[in-house]
């Protein structure tokens, strides 16, 4: 059996990315004895290990950041509308310099288990290397897209060329120049990387099992004018962002789909597509809730890539079939259908001539055999529940999360599980999560477990634990706002669809962040409701 390698701690915080940064701020700023662990060498979270060429956030900058500190807000200036990997990836490292969190944090360590002593009131947290840290309070900001999937496929072992992960990108350049390349997954990941592969390569084939909606980004660099009035306003925006239905400003329009004219109707969708960004999903109120509104959508978007796309074929092929449009997560491109017309790119649709196995040579389907010298998988995550559930997590009662969680995730506003009692999680299952801008949720949701730290401190509380009831009715209400919409149409990794033997719910919470906001609000302000708070511990010494 390991021993602890140093004293009790107040926290430990796992991750290192948006998350975990501005915990340990807040961590240290309340002069908590607290320690961080990181897998990566390095602060970024997604944003340190999605390192593949195109890697964009589809929040505006200027939103996708931390708002706690104006002359941070002042100092920092972002260049595009859209950022791009390697400048949030700087941002992120400019924040932790700037604050000095990193000297909290140990880098290149996985965390493999952590169980919780009821005696004691502690989190033991064992890291990959066997070393052992205990805390009272364990801040779980391990990422909701941070537990990368290897696909099961016959032969992936057997491939001579190179095999490269969007999600694990190395960190050295990589160049493609007159390679053949394959790429295996068309998400968010595959679908930005593309263009810019097939203007390296000698050639790209494209292996699509699901097509995905995406619209055109429409990035462009930040004009002064427009970051002089970003300064200026920037106040009102947070403030305005802080309870918006998404967590950043955003606006539809003021009737529904259905209760305008087909003029009108067309207007409003082109504005959109020329505006570019993910919104489009969001141009009238009643798209995700009613089939017909979202149909005029659909039909437009179709239209659209029919348009761009020369051969009728492919164009075909790249509109989905099995969704509507805006229940998988919509996304946003540079040039993605229009680089169907190059000579050099082919789609293989699975659905119709699927991989039979990968071979030392390339990618054999039922029809064709493809040569190749590089493969690209960009096959996604177990989101929001794999990174918690890859952990050995064990709380009071005998309680194992990965049991716990068999047949989907049960939380108390995403925050907190019963039988895991000083446990906090941040961006999970149970929260608005993906569905927000993680920046201001981050925010909030960092705000929200460290006030119930201090509460706890000021209160003589050893143990916080959500109830079994709070959370079944907290998880019942998130799958009936989802029931309300278009959203568990879809078999997406919102429903844990794209996870062999995976329970299919909704995970994120729909409602709103707004209001999923003043739900937390609530709950804080008469006392942590829905919790169990008790005086349980006896005393702890460091182990000599």
């Amino acid at each position: 059996m390991n021993t602890p390698t140093d004293r009790p701690r107040d926290l430990v915080i796992v991750g290192a990315g948006l998350a975990g940064i501005y915990a340990m701020y807040r961590a240290v700023e309340r002069g908590l004895d607290v320690v961080g662990v990181e897998a990566g060498e390095s602060v970024g979270g997604t944003w340190y290990w999605n390192r593949y060429p195109g890697a964009r956030c589809d929040v505006e900058s200027v939103d996708y950041s931390y708002s706690f500190d104006r002359q941070l807000e002042r100092e920092w200036k972002w260049t595009e509308r859209f950022a791009t990997q390697p400048e949030i990836r700087a941002y992120l490292d400019h924040v932790a310099d700037r604050y000095d969190l990193r000297r909290h944090f140990t880098f290149g360590r996985r965390v493999t288990a952590a169980h919780f002593d009821e005696l004691a009131s502690l989190w033991t947290v064992t890291l990959d290397d066997g070393a052992q840290h205990r805390a009272r309070f364990l801040m779980m900001a391990t990422g909701c897209l941070s537990a990368p999937i290897r696909p099961d496929l016959p032969g992936i072992d057997d491939f001579a060329g190179t095999q490269l992960f969007t999600a694990q990108w190395p960190e050295e350049p990589v160049d493609l120049t007159g390679k053949r390349v394959g790429l295996i997954g068309t998400g968010s990941s595959g679908i930005q990387a593309a263009p810019i592969i097939a203007e390296q390569a000698q050639s790209l084939t494209v292996f699509q099992r699901t097509a995905n909606y995406t619209v055109p980004a429409r990035n462009r660099p930040l004009t002064e004018e427009e970051w002089q009035h970003v300064q200026e306003t920037y106040p009102q925006r947070r403030e305005a962002s802080r309870y918006a239905p998404a967590g950043s400003l955003s606006t539809t329009h003021p009737k529904k789909a259905t209760e305008v004219s087909e003029e009108e109707r067309r207007a409003a969708f082109e504005a959109r597509w020329q505006e570019g960004g993910v919104l489009f999903a969001k141009t009238f109120p009643d798209q995700s809730t009613d089939i017909v509104a979202n149909d005029y959508a659909r039909e437009f978007a179709e239209a659209k890539i029919r348009s761009i796309v020369k051969d009728p074929q492919v164009a075909d092929d790249l509109i989905p079939k099995d969704h509507p449009i805006g229940t998988k997560r919509i996304v946003t491109d540079t040039g993605y259908y229009e680089m169907y017309n190059r000579d050099n790119v082919e789609l293989v649709n699975l659905r119709r001539t699927p991989i039979e196995q990968v071979t030392s040579w390339g990618i054999k389907t039922d029809v064709a055999s493809y040569e190749l010298d590089v493969i690209v998988f960009a096959t996604g995550f177990d989101a929001l529940t794999g990174a918690l559930t890859a952990i050995d997590l064990r709380g009071a009662r005998g309680a194992v999360l990965a049991e716990e969680w068999e047949h989907g995730p049960q939380t108390y506003l995403g925050l907190g599980i019963p039988g895991f009692p000083n446990l906090v999680t941040l961006n999970g299952p149970g929260s608005p999560s993906v569905l927000a801008n993680m920046s201001t949720h981050t925010e909030q949701q960092v705000d929200w477990g460290m006030a119930l730290i201090d509460f706890c401190r000021e209160h003589g509380i050893d143990q916080a634990e959500p109830r079994e009831d709070a959370a079944e009715k907290w998880t019942a209400h998130l799958g009936e706002v989802a029931e309300g919409t278009l959203f568990t149409k879809a078999a997406s990794w919102y429903m844990g669809a794209n996870i062999e033997g995976k329970t299919r719910t909704f995970m994120p919470y729909i409602g709103g962040f707004g209001t999923y906001r003043r739900a937390c609000d609530e709950a804080r302000d008469n006392g942590f409701e829905g919790y169990v708070l008790s005086r349980v511990a006896i005393p702890v010494e460091a182990d000599a």
